[in-house]
């Protein structure tokens, strides 16, 4: 059994936590200054990565290309499952004229303005996709539609990356929060509330904060109603469904009631006109099957894939053919020093009927009902291969250096020296989060990683463990805007594929900006008002 080192270089923790940055820091600057495509800088950070773990951390290469494999195959499934399927009812929305009816519903139903749709199209409905499908569809799918209406490609992908991260702690029905129950021993109702204790309120400042980096401040005050009927409905929604009905729900009630009440307030209140955010774009050009349509058909598609994945995940299909299969070579084959040597499993959990296939069927079913020639639904197959096959390239990549960190012990060697930095471990905690899930672009995998590592140093600290077992999930979701998964996925429906680098570049001070955001309310919850957290007791 190979032991994972913690400090290789020289017996030195800071030493060989500088050395464990160099495949992140590598993948950062390609994306971020380079501006690379996001497969070259992944490549070249998972070439790092390997050098590194055979090399320094001493791990036999038979392990080291095992631990690729494995992260490679999982990203493909069931990850880009679920977002190849995604893709493909978006292009037979798109071919079927739904996604132009879709556009016309919102033209027709919301006021003329971008600022407006913005926020209803890339926060409330950007949130409920999230909920259904998740690792990075929901960009893609929502970017496009804002493209329709007059944005910029990279304006869009950016404004919507930045909405897609409140969602994300509860997203896939609750598993991230179901794995850090897992991992850390806690109740997974107690840390679903104390999430629901903090994303609820960076989910009431984000349509304000996009709304500046789109508008300015004018926009703001000029907008700030419905922002905040936005902001706090889904902030309540998610805060109530998190603590006192079903976290697992918490995503779909939260996006629901927020899109509802948005839509509804529109009704009633509408922004003065202004001219330089109208909706000017030109109607899209149909394919030559797609018929015009009344607007509200618009909604068949994203009304069909809700009813079948809430139906699909509530009569438990998912489980059906279920395999654990354990990775050879890999599983148990490496000991967690930093966990007194637990065996490190490596099982693929292979589900046939997993949430893509429901997507698949929904897709499929969507076909049917729109009454789409098989020849079109060929085509749409064959375009979203061609879509999305340089996405997947790279989210294999990604996944795969996140795995070869995590078995070598470089990740640990990273997660041990946040974990040892004293009190500074309090602003530090949100960020192993956020590092986690940039690597591997779920938050349910950071929450594998790191969850257990934050409430070991809390205890050390005397500080509550639930809390920053609870940071490390709000805090990952926060590095969701980075991630080259979410990027690469994002842009594969429009004409930025290569340029990912130029999103990132955007993106990260935002991310930066809004994890130290939540740190500040870390602090407040753990110093000021300790009693906002949940008692494991009571759960």
């Amino acid at each position: 059994m190979f032991r994972q080192l913690l400090t290789p270089v020289h017996g030195s923790l800071t030493l060989s936590s500088a050395v464990a940055l160099l495949p992140i820091a590598t993948l950062l600057i390609l994306l971020g200054v380079q501006k690379r495509p996001a497969w070259q800088a992944a490549a070249a950070g998972l070439a790092v990565a390997l050098v590194l773990a055979i090399a320094i951390w001493d791990m036999p290469p038979s392990l080291a290309l095992a631990a690729a494999v494995d992260g490679a195959v999982f990203a493909l499934w069931p990850v880009m499952w679920i977002v190849i399927n995604a893709l493909l009812l978006y292009n037979i929305a798109v071919a079927s004229g739904r996604f132009a009816a879709f556009r016309d519903w919102v033209i027709t139903r919301l006021p003329g303005d971008r600022r407006v749709i913005l926020v209803v199209v890339g926060f409330c409905f950007g949130a409920l996709l999230e909920g259904i499908a998740g690792f990075g569809a929901p960009v893609a799918i929502t970017a496009s539609l804002l493209i329709m209406v007059g944005f910029s490609a990279i304006d869009a992908l950016v404004f919507v990356l930045i909405f897609d991260t409140t969602p994300v702690a509860f997203g896939a029905l609750g598993a991230p929060v179901t794995v850090l129950a897992a991992v850390t021993g806690l109740p997974a109702t107690a840390l679903a509330a104390m999430i629901g204790r903090q994303l609820p309120l960076m989910a009431m400042i984000l349509p304000f904060y996009v709304m500046g980096l789109y508008g300015g401040w004018r926009s703001v005050r000029a907008l700030w109603p419905v922002l905040t009927v936005a902001g706090v409905s889904f902030g309540l929604a998610q805060f109530a469904a998190s603590n006192y009905l079903d976290y697992t729900l918490t995503d779909v009630l939260a996006a629901l009631g927020s899109l509802i009440m948005t839509v509804l307030f529109l009704q009633i209140w509408r922004p003065a006109p202004v001219a330089e955010f109208a909706i000017t774009a030109a109607a899209p050009t149909l394919p030559d099957s797609a018929p015009a349509l009344g607007a509200w058909h618009g909604w068949t598609p994203w009304v069909i894939v809700s009813a079948t994945v809430i139906l699909w995940t509530s009569f438990k299909v998912a489980s059906i053919g279920h395999l654990d299969i354990p990775w050879p070579f890999l599983d148990r084959a490496v000991a967690i020093t930093l966990y007194h040597d637990k065996p490190y499993a490596a099982v693929w959990a292979f589900q046939p009927l997993g949430t893509g296939t429901a997507i698949l069927c929904a897709a499929l079913l969507t076909a049917g009902v729109v009454r789409l020639p098989v020849r079109a639904l060929l085509h749409c197959m064959w375009l979203t291969v061609r879509q999305i096959w340089l996405a997947v390239v790279t989210v294999m990549l990604v996944v795969a250096l996140a795995y070869v960190m995590n078995y070598a012990g470089i990740a640990y060697t990273l997660g041990l020296a946040v974990a040892s930095s004293g009190h500074a471990f309090i602003l530090l905690s949100p960020f192993l989060g956020w590092m986690a899930v940039f690597l591997s672009g779920s938050d349910t995998s950071g929450n594998a990683l790191f969850g257990n590592l934050q409430v070991v140093a809390a205890r050390q600290l005397h500080l509550n463990p639930l809390l920053f077992a609870a940071t490390n999930s709000s805090g990952g979701v926060l590095g969701k805007m980075i991630s080259p998964q979410n990027v690469a996925t994002g842009v594969s429906v429009t004409k930025l594929s290569g340029q990912e680098g130029a999103i990132v570049a955007r993106t990260f001070i935002h991310s930066v900006v809004m994890t130290f955001i939540l740190v500040l309310i870390v602090l407040v919850q753990q110093y000021v008002i300790p009693g906002i957290i949940p008692s494991v007791s009571q759960h």
